[in-house]
């Protein structure tokens, strides 16, 4: 039952994602009059003509992910087609720019509103970068927020590894003095040759050990960061979680353009897929991971990937709809269009560049799983 409602919310999830995203261009294109050839429920082979309407084909198609639309004259090479009354290159400039990003626009407004919901009834906690940023949170009343500090790394051949200090573990109490920093800890530790460590240990450190470790130098071989022990957040109003809401969705940007210069970074001087970067595979098992944690983890990993697919989507790559709005944009600074065989052949080569970096990002999810 559990694979089931897996493999039914990932299918869901790829759909909506990028149904929503084709009404977005399909909407865009009826308001400025370009002729929505067929609408698309999943991918190619068609399956059954659902209905036709205004003279839009709905088509239902074997592959039961996503959606696509296709306008009239997209595809068509010769001008006087892709030219023709209704077509999509017969529309203004400022309308194509529109249209081509209304998919963006449409999967950005979800990701907000999913987040909107998430902050006011879900009481989600925002995204921190690191300490100083979620202390300021707190002290805005934003979060609720209690620190502590954690034994990252316990170094080999120190004193806490012979006395057996667990990884992992938060240090509570030194000699009998709470610690909240790692300050704290060199303070009390300086000039002694040995203290009590109170530590709190177990996937929810909830047992509690106490151990005498020997100090050399005043050290004794860990390495301690501060962590978030504990993370809530109070009741919000609409607004105030539609504001964080904004601020998430600025973060995942960040996140996410960052993320894909990673990867092709690692791609040219390494050719490997770094860790962090998942594809169709890794997302599935994101699916299932979310799935059993709850339904409103499950809603933070789509406005994530709905945030995601439209940061990628506006790239200025080959066949993305950034891509073909460059093309648009060159087309408006040079005062006359770009040649037609020459946007197919670099749309045809981007779109073949991303099929492989696709296939390697899948193997890469496949290698990690085993």
């Amino acid at each position: 039952m559990t694979f089931f409602l897996s493999a039914l919310a990932f299918i869901l999830l790829l759909s909506v994602l990028i149904l929503i995203h084709e009404f977005g261009h399909f909407a865009a294109a009826r308001k400025a009059g370009v002729e929505v050839e067929e609408f698309g429920f999943g991918l190619p082979p068609v399956a059954k003509i659902l209905f036709r309407k205004d003279g839009t084909k709905f088509t239902l198609n074997w592959i039961p992910f996503g959606g696509f639309v296709r306008l009239k004259g997209e595809n068509a090479f010769t001008e006087k087609e892709r030219r023709a009354k209704g077509s999509f290159a017969a529309a203004t400039i400022w309308q194509r720019v529109v249209i081509l990003c209304a998919g963006v626009c449409m999967n950005f407004l979800l990701a907000v509103v999913l987040l909107t919901i998430g902050f006011s009834v879900g009481k989600w906690v925002p995204t921190y970068l690191n300490i100083d940023d979620m202390r300021e949170a707190a002290n805005k009343g934003v979060i609720d927020v209690e620190l502590g500090v954690m034994v990252e790394k316990v170094i080999s051949g120190g004193t806490a590894a012979r006395v057996g200090v667990p990884e992992k573990s938060m240090l509570v109490r030194v000699d009998g003095i709470p610690v909240l920093d790692p300050a704290d800890v060199q303070h009390i530790q300086e000039g002694k040759r040995q203290v009590t460590y109170e530590l709190l240990t177990g996937e929810d450190f909830s047992q509690e050990v106490s151990m005498s470790v020997p100090l050399e130098e005043g050290k004794s071989g860990v390495l301690i960061a501060v962590v978030a022990r504990k993370l809530a957040s109070p009741d919000r109003s609409v607004l105030a979680a539609f504001l964080l809401a904004l601020r998430e969705a600025k973060v995942m940007t960040q996140q996410t353009v960052l993320g894909i210069a990673h990867l092709f970074s690692s791609l040219s001087h390494s050719g490997r897929v770094p860790e962090g970067i998942t594809g169709l595979v890794g997302i599935a098992q994101l699916t299932h991971d979310s799935v059993q944690q709850g339904f409103m983890v499950y809603l933070r990993l789509v406005a994530l990937l709905s945030l995601s697919l439209a940061v990628l989507n506006i790239l200025p790559f080959p066949a993305l709809d950034g891509g073909r709005l460059l093309f648009v944009l060159v087309e408006c600074i040079a005062r006359r269009p770009v040649n037609r065989r020459f946007e197919m052949t670099v749309n045809a080569m981007g779109f073949a560049f991303l099929l492989c970096v696709i296939v390697l990002i899948t193997f890469y999810d496949i290698v990690r799983l085993f």
